[in-house]
């Protein structure tokens, strides 16, 4: 398939798991690919795995909004376009809200929102001129709360209801804006539950398809709802999660 030929796609986060998948998966399509991350190594690596193409390494801290402006200008200077806008960049903070700091909580809605509203705001002007689409990575945490991850479940909700918001006002400009919602998934911020079998089981349990999801499950889906093929949704906050979302909570009784 070559969906994204002669677009530019620009995805956050592109260093590792998701946004790295993402990022082979759209150059595999045509895409001219801007990897944006904080760490030049690390999109440098990913940058040697994509398939040939007029791709671009671009450093930047998302929850800092003078290096986003940066960017957008620098990527719009280069390419003259932006077509699809990938905001996959994310942390985690973990633990109940009076044993979280504040820096803690500042940290992770830097990353995870602040940056959102960074890149959306400084490309949009490019986007409407495509009417490109945006893609926001939120999660099954944006649906729902967790245990223990309050923070995080602040964050991604605040991404989901962005997502529907920017929907309706931008669709008459002709952008779409959607957002994928992994559950479970095998990356660099999962690195440390892979070897806890019990802990996998008990996620297994929830999950029909049982078994954890691959960063290349989840690009496939972005894949698709940044192409033409989703020509007609928009305001979606699209689970990929392996089935979790479709119980209503009660435990398996059968």
């Amino acid at each position: 398939m070559s969906r994204f030929s002669n677009k530019v796609v620009v995805i956050t986060g592109a260093g590792s798991g998701i946004g790295a998948a993402a990022a082979r998966r759209l150059a595999r399509e045509g895409a001219s690919v801007v990897l944006v991350g904080r760490t030049r190594e690390k999109l440098e690596h990913t940058l040697s795995t994509l398939a040939k193409g007029k791709h671009l390494v671009a450093p930047c801290d998302v929850s800092v909004a003078e290096q986003v402006q940066q960017q957008a200008d620098t990527v719009v200077q280069t390419y003259g376009r932006v077509d699809v806008l990938v905001n996959n960049a994310g942390s985690v903070v973990q633990g109940k809200i009076h044993e979280v700091s504040v820096s803690d909580w500042k940290k992770l809605m830097g990353a995870d929102l602040d940056g959102v509203f960074h890149c959306v705001h400084f490309f949009m002007p490019a986007l409407l001129k495509t009417k490109g689409n945006v893609v926001n990575t939120s999660s099954v945490s944006g649906l729902g709360g967790d245990w223990g991850m309050s923070v995080y479940n602040a964050a991604k909700g605040g991404v989901t209801n962005f997502t529907r918001a920017l929907a309706m006002d931008y669709g008459a400009d002709g952008v779409r804006v959607n957002a994928i919602c992994p559950g479970f998934t095998l990356t660099d911020l999962t690195e440390d539950m892979k070897d806890d079998k019990a802990l996998l089981d008990r996620f297994y349990d929830r999950i029909p398809l049982q078994r954890a999801g691959e960063p290349e499950d989840i690009a496939s889906a972005i894949a698709f709802i940044a192409s033409d093929d989703a020509r007609y949704i928009t305001g979606v906050n699209l689970p990929v999660d392996g089935g979790l979302t479709a119980s209503n909570g009660q435990p398996r009784q059968a």
